[in-house]
């Protein structure tokens, strides 16, 4: 039993900004229903399906029941209004004033469902000239200084990462924000409206050391000077590695490791803040070292000599670690016309209500009998429906 046992969401946001976020409170015992178009939301085509889902869509939809349902039309509305009066939160991911247009914004859904948790993820926030645009995770990169902080170090040209982080961060902001609210109407018996931006949970999550020239008006420096954290990239004969070392233990241990004693008390690296004055003079000579040595060889000295360090591992590897497997980081479950799914475990233990994968990813309306049957549509009224393509049902 998870530790949102008990908990149902409503699911209607599509791509990964939301979904992912709803996941993982699927994956912590929460009752998911992903509601979305007849056709599937727009993650659903954007990769070759196997078994009718593809493997982006599975893993940030797993654990959810699926009902499709045509929300323009009178009776798709009432279908979701009422699964809202017996829900406890709503995501929803559609451009600012989309939801009021459509019937079921917060102050309508209020006076239905007090008890309501109602979260709106935007791009932008709802007020200012980019709060009506469309928005995919680039379009977030580039607005919230990603591209600056991932610039090429010598050309400086801008460079985005190579993952959706801004997503993905507002994913985690979302399930973060919604257990909080969970939390307070605990003790106040009262839902509320969570507002949430892509850019301001991408922002915030990059501002501690990204901006830190920022911080204090006073001493305001260009942090576009101050690169941040250093690539620790080091080639070792057979292959990369990343080692470092910030506390003065870390850089004696990693020149005793490197036989570079005579370089612990040089005083261009003899403090944390020489060291940091000194990066790129520091990280050449003990290039030039680690170049010398096989990859394990001096990993093993690093660890014995208590240095952060580990190989680069490429991600066709990382699932034969031994620390991997040791964790069991990535779970290996088998399911009817999927057979073995591979999915990274639910990374909070709890250690009374653990969380777990209680189901794979839905295909499309997979649940919509189940779904309106617990509403009390009946049978015919079901069949109607699908005759005049206003829910869609996928065949068992």
């Amino acid at each position: 039993m998870g530790p949102l046992e008990g908990v149902r969401i409503i699911d209607l946001t599509s791509m990964v900004s939301g979904p992912m976020g709803a996941m993982m409170l699927a994956d912590q015992g929460a009752e998911v229903i992903k509601v979305e178009p007849i056709a599937g939301e727009q993650l659903r085509h954007m990769a070759a399906p196997h078994n009718g889902v593809n493997p982006v869509f599975y893993s940030c939809n797993r654990g959810k029941k699926s009902l499709a349902i045509d929300l323009k039309s009178k009776e798709g509305k009432q279908i979701l209004i009422k699964l809202i009066k017996d829900s406890d939160v709503l995501m929803q991911n559609f451009r600012p004033g989309t939801t009021d247009r459509m019937g079921f914004g917060y102050e309508a859904m209020k006076k239905i469902n007090p008890n309501l948790v109602y979260l709106s993820i935007s791009g932008f926030g709802d007020k200012g000239p980019y709060a009506q645009s469309r928005v995919y995770d680039p379009v977030i990169q580039a607005l919230s200084g990603a591209t600056d902080i991932q610039a090429d170090r010598n050309t400086r040209t801008p460079k985005m990462f190579r993952v959706v982080i801004a997503d993905k961060v507002t994913s985690l902001t979302a399930a973060q924000a919604i257990s909080s609210a969970l939390y307070a109407r605990e003790r106040t018996a009262k839902g509320q409206h969570i507002k949430l931006s892509m850019l301001d949970s991408v922002i915030a999550f990059f501002w501690p050391e990204g901006m830190s020239g920022l911080v204090f008006k006073e001493n305001e420096f260009d942090v576009r000077k101050l690169q941040g954290s250093q690539d620790l990239i080091y080639e070792a004969k057979d292959r990369y590695i990343t080692a470092g070392a910030v506390s003065d233990a870390e850089w004696t241990g990693m020149c005793n490791a490197l036989n570079m004693q005579q370089l612990i008390n040089d005083e261009r690296f003899a403090t944390s803040a020489a060291r940091v004055i000194n990066a790129e003079e520091r990280k050449k000579i003990t290039g030039q070292e680690i170049k010398k040595w096989q990859s394990n060889d001096i990993l093993s000295r690093f660890q014995e000599e208590g240095v952060p360090s580990a190989p680069l591992l490429d991600r066709m590897e990382l699932m034969n670690h031994e620390q991997i497997i040791k964790n069991q980081t990535i779970l290996r479950q088998e399911y009817e016309g999927f057979g073995e799914v591979r999915q990274a475990r639910p990374a909070a233990h709890f250690e009374d209500t653990p969380s777990e994968i209680s189901r794979p990813a839905p295909k499309l309306g997979e649940h919509g009998e189940e779904i309106l049957n617990s509403i009390g549509i009946s049978e015919s009224v079901r069949k109607k429906l699908v005759d005049e393509g206003k829910i869609f049902i996928t065949e068992s």
